[in-house]
């Protein structure tokens, strides 16, 4: 039996981290039983300095990255597309609205501690890609957490408090500072770095190339 711990980093608002994770479990997937696989989910703000109303996403991705709406919306098909493949939704990739993901990352840490990070990561993913939900509203947040069958009065008080907001903070330096400067990213056994969304043959050769060169002597 093969053990391989992965650390993501990603953010809520990020569309390849969803097809990245999906990508990843397909893989884990194939390689079951012969490897063990745990998982754990760190922060990263693609804008950690959004505050105020949201704008429509095609605007603001031009306004970060160049180029044209049109443009802009032929990439988000694409990923529609290759979502669909995948069994995500992203039906309402086009239609989101900029937000704020930093008290998503401190529910995610702390349904970590209810067992459902993972559960709550991608509860997250749809309401944001499938639904376009403004997933830095309370009411958003908390309708998430009921339907994942958590305690809305217990994540109540995590949002009104500052609880896991360092917990958050540190991971982002923490990756900062190891030089993570997109997501997502992958980091096997504390060691090896994958970044993007690979596929899964990508990282089924990754995982393999890494067990094999911890088991030389």
């Amino acid at each position: 039996m093969h053990t391989i711990q992965i650390d993501i980093v990603s953010d809520i608002a990020c569309p390849w981290c969803a097809i990245g994770y999906a990508r990843l479990t397909q893989a884990m997937e194939q390689l079951a039983p012969d490897y063990h696989f745990t998982v754990q989910w760190h922060a990263f703000e693609l804008d950690p300095d959004h505050s105020g109303k949201g704008e429509p996403i095609l605007p603001a991705l031009v306004r970060k990255y160049g180029g044209t709406e049109e443009e802009m919306r032929a990439n988000q098909e694409q990923m529609i597309q290759v979502a669909k493949s995948l069994g995500i939704n992203f039906d309402k990739l086009q239609e989101r609205y900029t937000c704020n993901t930093f008290d998503g990352h401190r529910l995610v840490k702390w349904a970590a501690e209810q067992g459902k990070q993972t559960e709550m990561k991608q509860a997250l993913f749809e309401a944001y890609f499938g639904r376009a939900e403004d997933v830095s509203q309370q009411k958003v947040l908390l309708e998430i957490v009921t339907r994942l069958g958590l305690d809305e009065k217990a994540a109540l008080e995590v949002l009104q408090s500052t609880q896991f907001a360092d917990a958050v903070r540190q991971d982002e330096a923490t990756y900062q500072q190891a030089g993570v400067t997109a997501v997502p990213a992958f980091i096997v056994n504390q060691k090896y770095l994958i970044s993007g969304a690979q596929e899964p043959a990508t990282l089924i050769q990754a995982f393999k190339d890494i067990s094999a060169e911890a088991e030389q002597p």
